[in-house]
């Protein structure tokens, strides 16, 4: 569908309007969902609610934006595959007047180093993946050093290499999906929820800050690491955490032939090449901290990941940290998986929460899924196991392998 975008409706400019559906959250969870919305139905009435539309805290552009097929749970699997048939068709699905967003997806793979006792677990998710048609195979210590001469691999089993996972331009995915969402008409709104109102067990709409309200009978939390704080102004709690991930940037002196895949170590270690020779590493520890503090911290590099990367990676034993950044994962606490369906105490609230770090990979799918939710369509992909009903009988899901 042509046309013009649909404004971007400030404060003071609206109040008391209705829509059909109104999205907490303009991330790439909330425009995926609003571009499949209108693409599914021109006519129905959407608003995108975003309170920082510079996108300065956006958790998927402070991400290493990494997007991968090797999970352990079938469905996270088939959540990548619709993923990256979506990717090879995103920039001709989002072009607007012949400008196409570049998703620049880099193949250059995801290898998950196991060690002998996480060895079972990892070739019984590789039996999944390839029983679903994925390309993931095991190496031995061997055939990674011969792949990637810098590593030091002997102290640990093998490791599984995917070839077509790798990481995109967050921002441009965002920017894809926003662009196209305006020009099918919905409208995004700079303000921030702060209510979402219930009456009899059914969601009637949502109050904003500045004091203004919209009225809709279908209500979508996509705030990411805000979902819980949103969930609770309508009575309802989420065992999702704000948690704070920090990347560091490095730049090593070493001239690479070839880009490093993203490398996952079993303690939770990962590193990868970035342009401009650069190493970008990360690890997630149990005491991250609980907030929404964006500071990092040069010391824990040095002190926490620097000698278990040397260690596995001898010529980065001299490295210099040239920047770093923090960003938030929306970790669910009960089992690290998404939160996705309508909550079955108020009707007409739906959730796309929770996601633990791979909500980038997993919009496309979701935003088509929550979307054929509430037109009452029957779902493309059945996405029913992450029903939000196993929060309150606290049930989580099984996963073994990667995560």
């Amino acid at each position: 569908m042509a046309g013009r975008p649909a404004p971007m409706v400030r404060m003071g400019e609206m109040a008391d309007k209705s829509y059909d559906v109104v999205i907490v959250g303009g991330g790439v969870m909330g425009c995926a969902c609003a571009y499949f919305l209108k693409q599914a139905d021109e006519t129905i009435q959407v608003a995108v609610v975003e309170k920082d539309p510079s996108y300065t805290y956006a958790s998927s552009t402070l991400s290493m934006a990494n997007v991968r097929i090797q999970f352990s749970l079938k469905e996270n699997i088939e959540i990548s595959l619709y993923a990256f048939e979506f990717f090879d068709r995103f920039q001709e699905e989002m072009a607007v007047d012949g400008d196409a967003p570049d998703l620049s997806f880099q193949r250059e793979g995801n290898l998950f180093i196991a060690d002998e006792a996480g060895r079972p677990a990892a070739e019984e998710a590789l039996a999944l993946q390839k029983s679903l048609g994925c390309r993931v195979d095991w190496w031995t210590p061997e055939e990674i050093r011969a792949h990637y001469p810098l590593y030091r691999p002997e102290e640990f089993a093998g490791g599984t290499f995917g070839p077509d996972d790798g990481y995109i331009d967050a921002y441009s995915m965002l920017m894809g999906f926003r662009k196209k969402a305006r020009v099918l008409g919905a409208e995004f709104v700079q303000d921030e929820v702060t209510q979402v109102e219930v009456d009899d067990r059914r969601v009637v709409g949502v109050r904003l800050a500045s004091g203004e309200r919209l009225r809709a009978g279908a209500v979508v939390n996509c705030a990411g690491a805000w979902a819980a704080e949103v969930a609770s102004t309508a009575g309802i709690h989420l065992p999702i955490e704000p948690v704070k991930r920090q990347i560091y940037a490095l730049k090593t002196g070493v001239k690479f032939d070839a880009p490093l895949p993203l490398t996952v170590l079993p303690s939770g270690l990962y590193f990868r090449t970035e342009t401009g020779n650069l190493i970008l590493v990360g690890k997630s520890l149990d005491e991250d901290p609980v907030g929404f503090d964006f500071t990092w911290e040069r010391r824990r590099f040095e002190r926490l990941l620097w000698p278990e990367l040397a260690d596995f990676v001898p010529a980065f034993d001299a490295v210099k940290v040239v920047r770093g950044w923090a960003g938030l994962y929306a970790v669910n606490r009960m089992d690290d998986n998404a939160v996705l369906g309508e909550w079955p105490e108020v009707k007409g609230f739906y959730l796309a929460n929770g996601f633990s770090g791979h909500g980038l990979q997993q919009g496309p799918a979701v935003g088509r899924y929550i979307s054929e939710l509430i037109l009452q369509r029957p779902p493309t992909l059945d996405l029913s196991i992450f029903g939000p009903e196993r929060v309150l009988e606290n049930r989580p899901l099984s996963e073994s392998g990667i995560v």
